[in-house]
């Protein structure tokens, strides 16, 4: 990737302050750019959060605008306006506790009570809990991501994953890629076990018998080779996002190496 560094120095921090500014020349960032500061001692900064941290009370970064590098009176004063227009809100927000009784608001004259009524011994009410908690499902909702394809970061499409031999999917224009959205969905959203549509009926009329919180296959079972076969590829992941890791903190720690020789020489 090409990039293009300015350093300049920084007046609205303490001398010796330095702001650099790398502008990526190519790739899909193309035009985007990274914001640095370094300290008089060569120390790299990448957030506001940082510089702050290290400067500590020495300079108010209230209305420091990080990548600018500017001191921006403006921006502490619209933090200012916002505070102070939420707590009007809050202070207009709150609940009346007066419990005095209310006046009849008609196009009477006179001012007539209104008799308030808090509680009375014929009152009931129904609920039932189950319909209070459940709420609609709709049918056949996975059949709106069909076509759609993830990518990676270059833009080009994810192979799609092989589903076991087991999980056979039902329903009208099922396939393998509707499954997996209904499984996925399935895991995320409900505590119950997954088990599919365990009534032979769901496959003949799926619109009446289908089992909204289970996904559009089968009735399967998880045997322990799957179980086993999983945690191997569970095992291999966590290993290859390891070798990731320690390769990305070695490049960074290389760059850092590279930038310390540069402000050296």
């Amino acid at each position: 990737m090409i990039m293009e560094r300015k350093k300049t120095d920084c007046p609205a921090l303490p001398p010796g302050w330095k702001k650099e500014e790398v502008i990526r020349k190519s790739g899909l960032s193309a035009g985007k750019s990274d914001v640095y500061y370094y300290s008089p001692t060569g120390k790299k900064f990448r957030s506001k959060p940082q510089l702050s941290r290290y400067l500590g009370n020495s300079v108010d970064l209230g209305c420091f605008d990080f990548r600018t590098g500017k001191m921006m009176p403006s921006k502490m004063q619209k933090n200012k306006q916002r505070l102070r227009s939420d707590n009007l809100s809050l202070s207009k927000g709150k609940p009346d506790l007066n419990t005095a009784l209310p006046i009849r608001q008609t196009a009477s004259i006179f001012k007539q009570p209104v008799t308030k009524v808090v509680n009375h011994p014929n009152n009931k009410v129904k609920t039932d809990l189950q319909r209070a908690t459940e709420k609609p499902r709709q049918l056949f909702w996975e059949k709106r991501l069909k076509g759609l394809r993830s990518s990676d970061v270059s833009e080009e499409a994810l192979r799609t994953m092989d589903l076991p031999r087991g999980l056979q999917s039902m329903g009208p224009d099922s396939a393998d890629e509707t499954l997996l959205s209904a499984i996925a969905s399935a895991l995320h959203m409900s505590s119950a076990p997954i088990t599919g549509q365990t009534s032979s009926a769901a496959d003949k009329n799926p619109s009446i018998w289908l089992n909204t919180s289970q996904p559009l296959c089968k009735a399967f079972t998880v045997t322990d080779d799957d179980i086993r076969e999983q945690e191997l590829k569970v095992h291999q992941a966590r290993r290859s996002l390891e070798e990731a890791l320690m390769a990305d903190g070695l490049a960074r720690a290389a760059e850092s190496r590279r930038d310390t020789q540069g402000r050296a020489a």
